[in-house]
C-alpha cells in the first residue's frame, strides 16, 4: 500500500528495524490467506513468491523467483499460478479487508483504472495488439481493469479483472489452451468495472466517490448503475458526450458536454469557495 505523496519524507533512511518489521508483516499477511490454499506446497510457495516479488531485482519471471526461493527450476512457481488449487476470490477478499483495516473507511474514494502488461508471445490469456498504457503505444499486451482504494492514509489496489478481447472469447480452442473456462464470455471494460464495484456494494463497503477517466465515464450503463446504487461519481467524458441538464424552467435538455458551463463557485459553511 502506498502512502500519500505529501507525507513522503525526503532523504529518510530505511533502518534494519523497519526491514524486520516489513518481513514480519508479510509473514502475518501470508498466515491470514494460508487457509485459501488446498495443499501445503502451494501454501508455502505463495510466501516465497510474494517475497520474490518484493525484492529489488529487475526481472521477476518464474526462473528468477525460483532462484530467489532456492528452487532448482521454475515449474513450482509456474504451477502455483496456473494449476495449483487455491481460492483466488477468497484471497482477494482477505486482502481487501486487510487494506480497509490499514487505510480506514472514512471518505474513501474508489478509482477505476487499468494496467497493461507488454508481452512477446500469443499464449497469455487475453493478449493481443492493443493500446498499452504502460508504454503509451499500440502493441502486444494484456490489459486488466483495476479498482484502487484511496483514503487520507494512502491507497492500494483491492480488485482486478482481466480484459478478454472479443477475438479471444469467440475462439473456444484458444481459451481452452489458456485455461479460460468456457463459461467466460465477452465483457467490456466498463462492464468489468461494474462487476467489481458490485462486489463492494454487496460487501457493504462505504464509498464516498467513484472516479475514472473517459474510457469509463463515456459508458452510460456504468453511470446509470452508480446512480441507481447511490454512489456519487466524478467521471471524465469526451467533449461531445451527450449529457442531460436541467433548464431554468425546470425541464430537462440534452446537450454535448462542451456546451455545459462550469459549475459556479459556492460558499461552504466554513466560508471557503468550492465547485
Amino acid at each position: 500500500m502506498k502512502q500519500p505523496q505529501h507525507i513522503t519524507f525526503t532523504g529518510a533512511k530505511t533502518t534494519s528495524t523497519q526491514v524486520v518489521q516489513w518481513a514480519q508483516a508479510l509473514t502475518h499477511l501470508h498466515a491470514r490467506i494460508a487457509s485459501r490454499f488446498a495443499r501445503p506446497e502451494p501454501r508455502r510457495r505463495a510466501l516465497a513468491y510474494l517475497q520474490g516479488r518484493l525484492r529489488c531485482s529487475e526481472r521477476k519471471n518464474g526462473w528468477h523467483l525460483a532462484e530467489q526461493a532456492r528452487e532448482a527450476h521454475p515449474y513450482g512457481m509456474q504451477r502455483l499460478l496456473s494449476q495449483a488449487v487455491w481460492d483466488t476470490d477468497g484471497v482477494r477478499d482477505d486482502l481487501r479487508q486487510y487494506a480497509l483495516e490499514h487505510l480506514g473507511q472514512e471518505a474513501a474514494i474508489v478509482v477505476i483504472d487499468e494496467s497493461s502488461f507488454p508481452k512477446r508471445g500469443k499464449k497469455s490469456a487475453g493478449v493481443q495488439v492493443q493500446y498499452c498504457g504502460t508504454t503509451g503505444q499500440v502493441e502486444n499486451c494484456q490489459v486488466g481493469v483495476d479498482l484502487s482504494y484511496v483514503t487520507a492514509r494512502g491507497h492500494t489496489l483491492i480488485d482486478r479483472e482481466l480484459y478478454l478481447p472479443l477475438d479471444w472469447t469467440e475462439d473456444p480452442k484458444r481459451c481452452q489452451e489458456a485455461s479460460i473456462p468456457a463459461s467466460v464470455g465477452f465483457q467490456t471494460k466498463p462492464e468489468l468495472a461494474v462487476q467489481m464495484i458490485e462486489r463492494l456494494w454487496k460487501a457493504q463497503i462505504p464509498i464516498t466517490w467513484v472516479v475514472a477517466d473517459s474510457v469509463y465515464g463515456g459508458n452510460l450503463d456504468l453511470r446509470t448503475w452508480l446512480e441507481a446504487h447511490g454512489y456519487p461519481y466524478v467521471l471524465a467524458v469526451a467533449c461531445d458526450e451527450p449529457v442531460g441538464i436541467m433548464t431554468p424552467e425546470g425541464g430537462r435538455r440534452r446537450v454535448e458536454a462542451r456546451e455545459v458551463e462550469a459549475l459556479p463557485a459556492r460558499r461552504t459553511r466554513s466560508g471557503s469557495a468550492s465547485r
